[in-house]
This record gives structure tokens, sequence and C-alpha cells, in this order.
């Protein structure tokens, strides 16, 4: 390439990390900057973060008109992850950007999450956790984890990790996904593919793992979660928007549901939530996706996607949701 292009890695969290893969792009010729922040960039700052950038390795900070519109050189984000909710994807190919995901890289990671969260809250784990903490010795009979019946919703390459997990605990799973070819594969596999409602009703466990659409926004409302059973668990790896929290909190404060395992929320961080005082809820800063694996995993996917798109190339696999981006790559090529 004739003149140095800049890559800016948003996500906080791969400062410091990852060095040897990010050499990859200086040997390219890139220059790499990071977020020095220790949290999610705001709409003013990833504005002014973005002067003179030709890619960015974005983390869920919000890619509005506006911050499109005053970044004339930016010709591609891509996520470090598969959601891009937070990417005004029609805004972006007005403006020749293509957005691009790491699908295929992270699954592992989510599913090992949200069963962690399930096998938790099963043993109770965060409540007896606390009684010996505070100098007590008791516990209570429980539901046994082996055996039940988990409820998972989207089949997707997450969704599909996490029932071959519950498969070795000899769960019975139900799974919801309206994609034909999730529903042929599903029921190749002998899992009972269901309406929503009636996985619902059915389940001891229900695990989210659908993109927020407009259609999934807020799908988990009061009667939804009314329909669960008051023992069940709700698990949310995937997308705070998709549960009503409100709803959630007096289903979870009223004992109309046993509790819920959490990794992501409708505000992040959830500041002044009153989900986070509940003590049948466990928590953590939507982290799922993370581990050493994933991590060196998705970052050579987004590098990949990098080098490809600065080559005027499609970087393959479907990883570009907007392809209509590329065919005006070649024109803001230099030569």
């Amino acid at each position: 390439m004739n003149d140095t292009k800049k890559v800016l890695v948003t996500l906080h969290l791969l400062n410091g990390h990852a060095q040897p893969s990010f050499e990859r792009l200086r040997q390219a010729g890139f220059e790499v900057a990071f977020n020095t922040l220790d949290r999610r960039l705001g709409e003013d700052e990833l504005v002014d973060a973005l002067s003179g950038v030709f890619a960015t390795i974005a983390g869920v900070e919000a890619y509005s008109e506006r911050v499109l519109a005053s970044a004339p050189d930016l010709r591609l984000i891509s996520r470090w992850g598969v959601g891009y909710d937070s990417i005004d994807v029609d805004a972006a190919t007005r403006h020749g950007v293509a957005v691009a995901l790491a699908f295929g890289t992270n699954h592992e990671a989510v599913a090992d999450h949200a069963f962690a969260f399930m096998s938790g809250l099963a043993s109770d784990v965060a409540a007896t956790h606390r009684i010996i903490d505070g100098g007590g010795w008791r516990s209570d009979f429980r539901a046994p984890f082996s055996g039940a019946t988990v409820g998972i919703v989207g089949l997707g390459r997450i969704g599909r990790a996490v029932a071959r997990r519950c498969r070795a605990f000899d769960m019975h799973v139900l799974a919801n996904d309206i994609d034909p070819a999730a529903i042929e594969y599903g029921t190749g596999q002998g899992y009972e593919m269901v309406a929503l409602d009636d996985l619902l009703r059915r389940s001891d466990f229900v695990t989210l793992h659908v993109p927020l659409t407009e259609i999934t926004d807020g799908m988990m409302n009061e009667t939804r979660l009314s329909a669960m059973k008051p023992t069940a668990y709700l698990i949310n790896t995937a997308r705070g928007g998709l549960v009503d929290e409100a709803a959630l909190f007096d289903a979870l404060s009223g004992r109309h549901l046993a509790g819920a395992g959490l990794d992501v929320f409708a505000n992040e961080p959830p500041k002044g939530s009153p989900l986070l005082g509940l003590e049948n809820v466990l928590f953590s800063p939507h982290s799922a996706t993370i581990n050493d694996t994933s991590e060196r995993l998705v970052t050579e996917r987004c590098i990949d996607t990098v080098l490809a798109v600065a080559d005027g190339k499609d970087p393959g696999q479907g990883l570009v949701v907007n392809t209509a981006a590329l065919a005006s790559l070649n024109a803001h090529q230099d030569v």
C-alpha cells in the first residue's frame, strides 16, 4: 500500500492484549491505535477518535448516522463479535462503510458462560456462598440439574453449542427458531422444536441466543415471563434489549420466577438497576464471549477482514452484512 492506513481498536479490553496478532497489521503497513479509556467510547469520543481511521476493530459502541458522517476515511467496521445492533447499517452502506462480523469464533465461549449460569443457579452457588461467607452453615434441597429441561431460543452457532453441553448432562432440549435451516438441524439432532409459548411453559431453564432486532426487542415481556414455571430460570447472554427488565424484576422479586443469569443489560453498565439488589440473580459484565481462545480467534478474524478489505476484497464466509458497501470500496482505494 502506498500510505499508512490507521486501524482503531475501540474495544478497551484489547488494549495491551493480542499484541502478536496486531503485529500482523503493523507489518502490513498499518498504524494501530487503541482505546486507552477503561470503558466504551461515547459518541463524541468516537467521532474524535475516528479522524483519519480506515477501519475499526469495534466493540459495541454506537455507530450512528452522525458518527459515520463525521468519518469520511472510514471504510470498515469489523465487529469484535457477532452482534451489530449498535451499528446503523443503512447509514454505513450510504457512507461506503462495510460492516463485518466475526462469525464462528466466539460461540463456544458464550455457550460455556450460559451453561455456567445454568449450573450455578441450579446449585444455588451465590446464595450458599453468601451464607458461609456470613458465618452460617445451611443448605436446602433443590431440583436436580442433570435431566432438567432446557429451552433454547435461537438455534444458531451459540444455541447449538449450548445444546451439546445440555445433552451431555442428559437434559431434554427444547428449541425455538424461525430459520428453516435451524429447524432442520435441530430436528436432525433429536431436539424437540417447539413454539416459543410451549418452550416457555415447559422449560426449567430458558436461555436466549437470538439477535436484537425490531421483532425480538423486548420479547421477554411480562406475558412471556409469566408463562414460565415459577421454578424456572432465565439466562441472557445475548442482548439486554431482549428482556423487559422491569417485568423481570417484578417476576424475580415476587418469586414468580426462580432466578436469572444476566450477562447483558439494556443499559451497560446497569447503574441503578433494581435487578442488582436481587439475591436470586447471577451477573457478569457482558463478558460471556471473553476467554483466551475466543480472544485470539475473534481478533485474528477481525484482522483478516481488515487486510482483505484493504486489498479491495470481500473477506468471504458471509462476514460482511452489507456487501453493497464493498462495491464502492475500490473507488476509495489509493492508486
